[in-house]
C-alpha cells in the first residue's frame, strides 16, 4: 500500500549518497539547542539517546549510527544535512535559507509524488502532494517535509525505488499547487490503492474521498 502507516516503523532506504559532501552540523562533542532537537526526534522514533541533555555524546552518536543504518544513509554519527532532514530538522535560519528550504520542500514532494501518483489524474497527483502537507501539519508527525517523507515506513516508494526514478514534469506543478494550499482530499493523512492493498487497518480508516486509483482517508 501507499502513503500508510498501520505498525512499527520499517526500515527505508533513501538514496545513501544523500550524506555526501555536506557541512557537518553535529557530531561527537557538539552541544545546543540543534542537539536537543536530534535528540528528541530520535526518542521519539524509539532510538536510545539516553538523557537528552542536548550534548552530543557517545549514546547520542550511537542512535544517530542506528538511525542513519536503518535509513540507508552513511553510518557515520554525523548529523549532515540529509540525517537532519531524514530526522525531520529543517536546516534552513535566515531568510535566505527560509527560501532555500522551501525550493528543497518542492523538490522533495515533486519527487515524492511523481514516485507515488505518476500516471494518476493531476489532481490525484496534488492530493498525495496534499496529504505529505497534512502530515506536517497533524501533531502525529514529523513537523518538516523532509521528516514526513522520510520517514521510517512511510512511504513504499522509498522501499520499492520508485523514488530514485526520474521526476515527472506535472509532478512539480503538483507540489507547487499542494504548497499553494489546494488539498483535493480535504484533510487526508493516508492514502491507499484498493487493487494493491490487503492491509486490514487502513480499511478500518474512514474514507473521505478518491481520486483516481488512490482512495484518501483520515485517522479516526
Amino acid at each position: 500500500y501507499h502513503g500508510n502507516i498501520d505498525k512499527p516503523p520499517v526500515t527505508c532506504t533513501p538514496n545513501p549518497k544523500r550524506d555526501a559532501s555536506v557541512p557537518t552540523l553535529a557530531q561527537l562533542g557538539s552541544s545546543g539547542e540543534q542537539v536537543t532537537k536530534i535528540q528528541q526526534r530520535l526518542a521519539e522514533f524509539g532510538y536510545d539517546v539516553g538523557e537528552g541533555d542536548g550534548v552530543f555524546g557517545s549514546q547520542t552518536k550511537n542512535a544517530v549510527i542506528k538511525f542513519q543504518k536503518d535509513n540507508g544513509l552513511t553510518a557515520d554519527g554525523i548529523a549532515g544535512n540529509a540525517t537532519l532532514q531524514a530526522i525531520g530538522i529543517s536546516t534552513g535560519a535566515s531568510s535566505s535559507g527560509s527560501e532555500s528550504g522551501r525550493d528543497n520542500d518542492l523538490y522533495l514532494m515533486a519527487r515524492m509524488i511523481s514516485a507515488e501518483a505518476r500516471g494518476e489524474p493531476y489532481e490525484g497527483q496534488v492530493a498525495v502532494g496534499a496529504v505529505i502537507l497534512n502530515r506536517v501539519r497533524h501533531p502525529s508527525f514529523p513537523n518538516a517535509v523532509s521528516g514526513v517523507i522520510y520517514q521510517p515506513g512511510a512511504f513504499s516508494a522509498l522501499l520499492d525505488g520508485q523514488y530514485d526514478e526520474p521526476i515527472a514534469e506535472s509532478a512539480y506543478r503538483a507540489a507547487q499547487d499542494a504548497m499553494n494550499g489546494w488539498d483535493p482530499t480535504g484533510g487526508a493523512i493516508y492514502y491507499y490503492n484498493p487493487a494493491k492493498t490487503t492491509n486490514k487497518w487502513i480499511y478500518s480508516r474512514p474514507v473521505i474521498g478518491k481520486i483516481g486509483n488512490h482512495v484518501f482517508v483520515v485517522l479516526a
